[in-house]
């Protein structure tokens, strides 16, 4: 009976962390805010494999993906490979963010990290329910996966994801209005 209902349980679990966004759908444009108060889009990434990691202070497998995220960008950073990790705090307050964001910024200098006070931006892809999730986008926007939960066995999985989407050719440059 008992695992029953544990299976039960972790069923629904699922059901509810149903992420909306799937595979193949263009993402919202919004990425939330940074501490200097700059608003993240995803036009501004055109042509980058962009990493959206929604995130809390509070959840311990958020915080141990954060230096796997921010290694990942480093490396990308130091051989010029076009891919940007975007770290979404999601649903937390002001204080909590700014405090969170200066610690990071300190320690993983290389994430770029955002706000989502409200679980809005996180909400089409199922954070507003449960986190972290992983959003991987192919370099013309679109999404090539959605992972919810953190798993150091699926570490080498999401890995060859990236390092796939890198080598997918650059999109063509988008036009801008005049």
């Amino acid at each position: 009976m008992r695992r029953t209902g544990f299976a039960l349980f972790a069923l629904l679990c699922c059901f509810a962390a149903h992420a909306a966004i799937k595979p193949g759908d263009t993402p919202p444009e919004g990425l939330g805010t940074t501490a200097d108060g700059h608003a993240l889009n995803l036009a501004s990434m055109h042509g980058k494999v962009v990493v959206i990691s929604f995130w809390a202070t509070w959840c311990g497998y958020c915080m141990k993906e954060m230096p796997v995220l921010a290694g990942l960008q480093s490396l990308a950073s130091k051989r010029k490979l076009p891919l940007q990790v975007v770290a979404v705090d999601s649903k937390e307050g002001r204080e909590t963010f700014f405090r969170a964001a200066r610690l990071l910024r300190s320690r993983l200098p290389q994430l770029l990290i955002s706000w989502d006070r409200h679980g809005a931006i996180g909400e089409p892809y199922g954070a507003n329910k449960l986190i972290p999730v992983m959003v991987l986008l192919h370099r013309d926007g679109t999404v090539a996966d959605v992972h919810v939960g953190y798993d150091d066995g699926t570490l080498d999985q999401v890995v060859g994801e990236i390092n796939g989407l890198l080598t997918e050719p650059a999109p063509p440059a988008v036009a801008t209005a005049p």
